[in-house]
């Protein structure tokens, strides 16, 4: 049992570090390259523009499938 625990935790341990990884070449790859100023501040702009478009584009996900459960509970009492 406790050989398959340890196994188990050598994969979780060599998958976090993987993952670190590549989350960091995408952290790196995602950096603004443009040269000028006023393009790094639109595009600073715009990226948080897309943020807060994506965030709300969750929670309204989210808010939609709270309301289907409603309604199906609702319709099936």
């Amino acid at each position: 049992m406790e050989v398959a625990k340890l196994k188990w935790e050598r994969k979780t341990a060599l998958y976090q570090v993987i993952l670190k990884g590549r989350i960091k070449k995408l952290a790196t790859k995602m950096v603004i390259t443009s040269g000028n100023e006023e393009d790094k501040g639109s595009q600073e702009k715009e990226s948080k523009e897309e943020t807060i478009l994506a965030m709300l584009g969750i929670i309204g996900t989210i808010l939609n499938l709270i309301v289907i459960i409603f309604v199906y509970i609702y319709t099936t009492l």
